[in-house]
């Protein structure tokens, strides 16, 4: 017999739920309409008052399976569970201001964005991800060492090969999951280092209810490895995906507070000096998207101090690949995030792409001065330096909606600028297959 869903959940506190991501909060109001104390809904899953308490509070998901359980035994429908998790419709998402006109990528903009994207076939994979991220697949058994495919997986994401990251992470994760049995901490380390890059690949492409799901995975297994280094990488992928869900205030609390406990370390070693500068620049970026201007501009000049004895070659394997050349490229989205077109092409024209080790970071050099340029109205300039970016790593120009949009806008309305059409050519004309790049 179909059940009669309760009024309540069509109900405007409900939807601010789901918009907050808040699937604790959703049960712990399904609790209260059937007068449950938590005790009462623990006997019903087996477990004690405080699991449901942390259950209904903890603003990461750390037991999936549970969470189900206590929605379904308090009503919660699947839908909106779903919808909280970020598993069903993605939210809406604003791009920063790019130029002479303001472009909003509302969910149906960012869907089409995503199904012409240079993910071919990109359902198949997304779905793939986003299947694991709910319910692992079984481990293929592979003999290869895990921080060997790791290694391989994170060379995916530097050479912008998003494509074949996603369909590698199902596995990686299966698999790193079936290696914490022992509950060894560098297991915990590698697990977390997992689901870190499974948000950062999701970020890229626009799936930031998703990128939530595993960012929060990656926190709740890097503090069980007990490393505040780990710990510190999994806070700053939240804060990402955070900052992209406009929740900046909750971002900065989170990566300020982690980078109080690195600097606490003493910053004895060149690793929590790298750990230190790279959360100074993220949370000087994320300041100034929220129009923070002093805090942002104060911030990254802290990271530049922290970053300065940093060797120009990260070491291979280092958590955090900073360099004085990254901190200075985080100038120049800074100042853009500001709105200082001038400031920003002032940054980025001391910077050259040798100076950067990863195509994903060539290439960001080069869409970060396109985004400055199309603010300042400078078309040509900006076909020019996606044209560049693409050269180097496509997807970082055809697999990100932000970067799409931008190409979109110069073809609709600068088709005659230099670059312009040979850009559209590449980026719009036609889907490109899964994986290139």
């Amino acid at each position: 017999m179909q059940r009669t869903i309760d009024p309540v959940w069509n109900s405007s506190r409900v939807r601010s739920l789901m918009e907050t991501s808040d699937p604790g909060g959703l049960i712990r109001l399904g609790r209260a309409l059937r007068g449950w104390r938590q005790a009462d809904l623990g006997r019903r899953l087996g477990c004690s008052a405080s699991t449901v308490s942390r259950l209904e509070k903890s603003d990461r998901v750390s037991d999936l399976r549970l969470l189900q359980r206590a929605a379904c035994e308090v009503g919660v429908p699947p839908h909106i569970l779903g919808a909280a998790l970020g598993l069903t419709g993605p939210r809406a998402t604003n791009v920063a201001p790019n130029g002479p006109r303001h472009i909003e990528e509302d969910p149906m903009r960012r869907r089409t964005l995503l199904a012409a994207a240079g993910l071919a076939a990109p359902t198949s994979l997304l779905l793939g991800v986003e299947s694991a991220l709910a319910d692992l697949p079984t481990p293929s058994g592979s003999s290869m060492p895990l921080d060997v495919r790791l290694a391989r997986a994170r060379a995916l994401f530097d050479t912008g090969r998003y494509g074949d990251l996603l369909k590698a992470l199902p596995d990686l994760l299966a698999t790193a999951h079936a290696r914490i049995r022992e509950r060894a901490d560098i297991d915990y380390a590698r697990l977390s280092a997992c689901y870190s890059l499974t948000a950062q690949v999701l970020v890229k492409i626009g799936r930031y209810g998703q990128a939530r799901l595993a960012a929060d995975r990656a926190g709740l297994y890097a503090d069980l490895s007990g490393s505040p280094l780990v710990s510190a990488a999994a806070a700053r992928e939240l804060a990402i995906v955070l900052r992209h869900q406009n929740q900046a205030d909750t971002a900065q609390r989170l990566v300020l507070r982690a980078a109080s406990a690195v600097e606490s370390t003493g910053l004895h070693t060149q690793a929590q000096a790298a750990a230190y500068a790279q959360l100074l620049c993220t949370t000087s970026y994320t300041a100034a998207r929220a129009g923070g201007r002093d805090e942002a501009l104060s911030m990254i000049e802290d990271a530049a101090r922290a970053a300065r004895d940093l060797p120009a070659v990260p070491p291979t394997g280092r958590l955090f690949a900073i360099t004085p050349a990254s901190v200075q490229l985080y100038q120049v989205g800074v100042h853009w995030a500001l709105g200082d077109a001038g400031a920003a092409i002032r940054a980025g024209g001391q910077l050259r792409p040798e100076q950067f080790t990863t195509a994903e970071r060539k290439g960001r050099l080069h869409t970060d001065m396109a985004r400055a340029w199309w603010q300042w109205g400078k078309p040509e300039e900006t076909a020019q330096s996606l044209l560049a970016a693409f050269r180097v790593t496509p997807a970082e120009v055809r697999d990100r909606p932000s970067m799409r949009a931008i190409v979109e806008e110069l073809n609709r309305s600068h088709a005659q600028a230099a670059g312009v059409r040979e850009l559209g050519r590449l980026v719009l004309a036609a889907a490109p297959r899964a994986g290139a790049g």
